[in-house]
């Protein structure tokens, strides 16, 4: 491609496919006209204003005379000023696309100096042939998912296929509905093992369990209805998600709940759901104001990797600890899990496979009632085995003889909700986390499907659709808020279905499965050492969906480097440092929930107990800590656009200009309409 040449109409006559892939592209953007003594900085800046991004990462392009020669290594044994002396070519710089092209002195006159099929040889397929010939809208785009591989020679990366794009419509509802459900399975261990981590630790009954589970069920299905129709609009599950999982631990191993002898689970509840009604709102402030677009200036990839990486990171303590107590289950789990990447299948295959045991006779011990768990404390004898049966059997559970066959959940189930000072400041910085990790989130899929990145506006309008819906988990009782759940962006990779239509099906299903009480008694009675398996999984999956963040980015940068590893070391070591200030608890909590309870015995007294309680516990957690560390480095240390991989969003005139971009992102015809515009 000559200097300018891709660009102008005139010059693209008889390329065939290039006219092909850029058409759209062209009809939207004037020419860049050629002058001579170009400045390749001015070239790359009107490719940055016009969306023309082609690098690898499809966000900002390396500096130019740093990292290029070395983004594009030739071949060894070649001179880096003379390359192929036999047919005289050498190597330029292409001003715009940023990558290493070859320009011929002297070559066949009927060949196109600089080419990509000259530079590929005899191979020129192209990534539109290698798809069986369909459009992809990333060609108009310019810029490909970075997980597509690159292409043949170091060309074009090519993008990830996808069997139904965000718009498309199969001819019938049979696709939709089984790219609907397996969507929502392949995210179960995130709408069902919350409830198995956080009831039992408040003291609650398998009973409570699986009223919490069907509670989620139907938050998760409306929830995600809402943001297919009016928040980004992009195919993403809403549910309860792990960044409130600390949190709510934090409150419930505190020494003001731990302690409470009557009424425990309700009075938990309740202090969790006035809290979390509290930040949705902060939330709902954050976007609707628009505090949220000044806010996305100072929230790159630096910031986003290691917050919700810390996400995944706060439950070490809790994880294999859990998981270890049944090794002959927990191990199965793990390793099904690394080899198919499938939750509901792998947990479905161990969990026969504990029944079996359990029948078998695997936890049965002389003189213990697998019935009544309490009466194994009484006998010496049984002490040492009540807590592998607990975790273990199949059947330690009697939420199936408890739970009714219909039961709808509804507002306030669990009583009018308590608002404090103290557990209120703590989801108010929850759910700042909680949005930073829908920024990260929203960018990776709206790259993934295809499609142009969202405007800043339309990421507003998400992050306050979130927190309506973490407000719904408030007055529901769901014990988490909702959010966007971070794995999205694994299962959209996995399945290959990123459909708008099939996500408010399969939650209509969610919707009506949440009325069924006895699936929730189902559910409940996973054994809990099988959960904790599948749990180590997703947050480690978490912990490497966060650090994928960093692709956008300089990675062999310096200064990324001690950003994100001061963020991440000090983001559990000072949370370590409040934690060692307390010493009874120690001898009260298991030892699994000990990095939870630094909320009432921290190092932060003022005497006043609101604020003290409130900061021991901000402190406590990794991933507030990571979040304010790397937000702090990353907007003080210097560095350049380009060394930060800061996000791209499109600009609020392309989206006017573009009816595809409109498509996309724009809110049903009539909601637009009753709020006066035309593109939001």
């Amino acid at each position: 491609m000559e200097s300018g040449s891709g660009l102008d109409p005139s010059k693209s006559k008889g390329s065939g496919s290039g006219e092909g892939k850029f058409g759209a592209f062209l009809k939207r953007v004037e020419p860049f006209l050629p002058r001579k003594e170009l400045n390749p900085v001015e070239l790359r800046s009107w490719a940055k204003k016009t969306g023309f991004v082609s690098d690898y990462s499809g966000e900002t392009s390396t500096k130019l005379g740093e990292t290029e020669s070395a983004a594009f290594d030739l071949p060894k044994g070649r001179d880096h000023h003379q390359i192929d002396r036999a047919s005289s070519r050498q190597t330029d710089l292409d001003p715009i696309l940023g990558r290493s092209r070859r320009s011929d002195i002297g070559s066949d006159p009927g060949s196109k100096p600089g080419s990509i099929e000259e530079e590929r040889g005899s191979n020129t397929e192209t990534p539109l042939e290698n798809e069986g010939g369909k459009i992809s809208r990333d060609l108009e785009n310019g810029c490909y998912y970075p997980g597509g591989g690159e292409g043949e020679g170091g060309g074009w990366p090519k993008p990830i296929v996808m069997k139904y794009g965000l718009r498309d419509n199969p001819s019938s509802y049979g696709p939709l509905v089984y790219y609907g459900l397996q969507h929502y399975l392949s995210l179960a261990g995130s709408l069902v093992f919350i409830p198995l981590v956080i009831v039992p630790a408040m003291d609650g009954s398998d009973k409570d369990t699986a009223a919490v589970i069907s509670t989620m069920l139907l938050l998760t299905g409306i929830t995600t209805i809402l943001h297919c129709y009016f928040g980004t609009r992009l195919p993403l599950v809403q549910g309860s998600s792990f960044v409130y999982l600390a949190p709510a631990l934090v409150v419930i191993n505190s020494e003001e709940f731990r302690n409470l002898t009557e009424h425990k689970f309700r009075e938990i509840m309740r202090e969790l759901q006035g809290a979390i009604i509290v930040g949705s709102l902060f939330q709902c402030i954050l976007g609707s104001t628009g505090l949220m677009s000044l806010l996305l200036r100072f929230i790159n990839p630096v910031v986003v990797a290691p917050t919700v990486a810390a996400v995944g990171l706060a439950f070490f303590s809790y994880g294999f600890p859990q998981a270890g107590t049944c090794v002959e289950i927990s191990v199965p789990v793990i390793v099904l899990l690394l080899i198919c990447t499938l939750v509901p299948l792998s947990a479905l295959i161990v969990w026969t496979y504990a029944f079996f045991l359990t029948v078998g006779g695997a936890y049965d011990y002389k003189g213990c009632n697998a019935d009544i768990p309490s009466s194994n404390i009484l006998i010496n004898e049984c002490k040492k085995h009540a807590y592998t049966m607990k975790h273990c059997r199949t059947d330690a559970s009697n939420a199936w003889t408890t739970s009714p066959w219909l039961r709808i959940p509804y507002p306030f189930q669990w009583g009018f909700p308590y608002f404090h000072m103290r557990t209120c400041i703590i989801m108010i910085f929850t759910s700042l986390v909680a949005s930073v990790d829908s920024v990260g989130t929203y960018h990776a899929t709206s790259m993934l499907v295809n499609a142009k990145r969202p405007t800043r506006g339309v990421v507003s309008r998400g992050v306050a659709l979130e927190g309506f819906c973490s407000l719904l988990a408030g007055i529901w009782g769901s014990g988490t808020g909702s959010t966007t759940l971070t794995e999205n962006i694994h299962t959209i990779n996995i399945t290959k279905v990123a459909n708008r239509r099939a996500l408010p099906i399969g939650a209509l299903f969610l919707i009506f499965f949440s009325f069924v009480g006895k699936l929730g008694a189902i559910l409940a009675s996973i054994p809990q050492a099988l959960a904790a398996s599948v749990l180590c999984f997703i947050w480690a999956l978490t912990v490497a969906l966060g650090l994928s963040n960093l692709r956008y980015t300089q990675t062999a940068s310096f200064r990324n480097i001690t950003i994100v590893g001061v963020s991440l070391f000090l983001g559990l070591s000072i949370p370590a440092y409040f934690q060692q200030y307390q010493p009874l608890s120690s001898l009260i909590l298991p030892s699994y929930y000990l990095s939870f309870g630094a909320a009432s015995s921290g190092p932060f007294q003022t005497g006043i107990m609101q604020l003290d309680f409130a900061m021991n516990a901000v402190m406590s957690m990794n991933m507030v800590v990571t979040f304010l560390l790397a937000f702090v480095l990353d907007n003080t240390v210097p560095g350049s656009k380009e060394e930060k991989g800061v996000y791209v969003w499109s600009r609020a005139e392309d989206m006017e200009l573009d009816p595809a971009m409109q498509a996309d992102y724009s809110l049903p015809r009539r909601v637009a309409q009753f709020f006066g515009c035309r593109c939001c």
